[in-house]
């Protein structure tokens, strides 16, 4: 990892990796820092919001508030809300794995073989392990 922190770099607003600066360039880094931290801020605000749904829902239905229709929808609600919690707890563990990869300086690399990913793929998938060979393989394997 070069001198440079990645983390204090300013960036333009409309700064995209090019494949024509060296591969995980500390502004590369920023860029892909800035996206996943971002991501991280996104998920950690609808978790709250989730959350609070959920406790809405539950203060609703210990109430007895409706008829049997309406408790069911209470519990359909709660349901659905605390499955889209779970499907941030897991994104949100891959976005601070991904920040751990940009802070020991793997990030962009396959965890599979150590080649490079791929700017493209990295911009489209900032969360890829692998690359898109690698991946189609583990795909393929796994039905």
């Amino acid at each position: 990892m070069s001198v440079e922190n990645y983390k204090t770099i300013e960036i333009p607003a409309n700064y995209k990796p090019k494949k024509s600066e060296p591969y995980m360039c500390p502004t590369q880094l920023a860029y892909f820092y800035n996206v996943l931290t971002a991501q991280k801020a996104e998920l950690l605000s609808e978790h709250d919001e989730v959350l609070n749904a959920v406790r809405l829902a539950e203060k609703t239905a210990a109430v007895g508030a409706g008829d049997e229709s309406d408790s069911a929808t209470y519990n359909q609600d709660i349901t659905m809300d605390l499955r889209i919690s779970e499907r941030n707890n897991k994104l949100l563990q891959k976005i601070n794995a991904a920040l751990d990869r940009i802070d020991n300086g793997t990030f962009g690399y396959s965890v599979v073989s150590g080649d490079e990913i791929g700017i493209q793929r990295m911009i489209a998938r900032p969360l890829a392990t692998m690359t898109v060979e690698e991946q189609e393989e583990y795909e393929n394997r796994k039905n």
